[in-house]
């Protein structure tokens, strides 16, 4: 048990850094989007300090922390009893569902970072922010999994943070407005 313990430890920090890493990327993309518009010589800089900031924090804390979720994911699940046991769950596989979208979300991710590295712009800063919305909302379907442990219940959660987005979404609509109406 006390193994299984320091590994759900190692898995838990390593969860909350590699979901830092996806959340603040977008946000740099969002930076990057927004100063292929500026005027040079203001565009050639800041593209330059916002490629070595998504390189670094790509391959040095975003990339290492999914690769070691992994790794301690797959010890306490394949190699503890508890973990054996969490594995004939429901809830479980609706869990590992959502990791395995995460996966995919942060594949994505990588997509969009090496078209940005190569100053291919194909993505909007409004797309960005609702891109930013995937990895909340996978997040909080496997916390709520996870600790209510019910392959239903999640689904309360879930909603919760999509109206939440949606309000969101509207505010920033709405202060976009005052924006461009002050702007004119």
């Amino acid at each position: 048990m006390e193994l299984y313990n320091y590994l759900k430890s190692l898995h838990l920090i390593f969860v909350i850094t590699w979901f830092a890493g996806l959340f603040y990327i977008v946000r740099l993309f969002v930076y990057q989007i927004e100063a292929n518009d500026k005027p040079s010589p203001e565009k050639e800089i800041l593209q330059k300090q916002y490629k070595i900031m998504t390189y670094r924090l790509w391959y040095i804390i975003t990339w290492p922390s999914a690769v070691l979720v992994s790794i301690f994911a797959f010890w306490m699940l394949f190699f503890t009893d508890l973990g054996k046991a969490w594995l004939q769950m429901p809830w479980m596989h609706v869990k590992l569902g959502f990791v395995f979208a995460l996966y995919l979300y942060h594949y994505k991710c990588h997509r969009i970072f090496k078209e940005l590295q190569n100053d291919e712009v194909k993505y909007t800063t409004n797309y960005m922010r609702l891109w930013n919305e995937g990895a909340t909302i996978i997040l909080f379907a496997v916390v709520f999994l996870v600790i209510l442990k019910s392959a239903v219940n999640w689904i309360y959660g879930v909603i919760g943070i999509m109206l939440f987005s949606i309000l969101i979404m509207l505010g920033f609509k709405f202060y976009k407005r005052i924006r461009e109406k002050n702007n004119s």
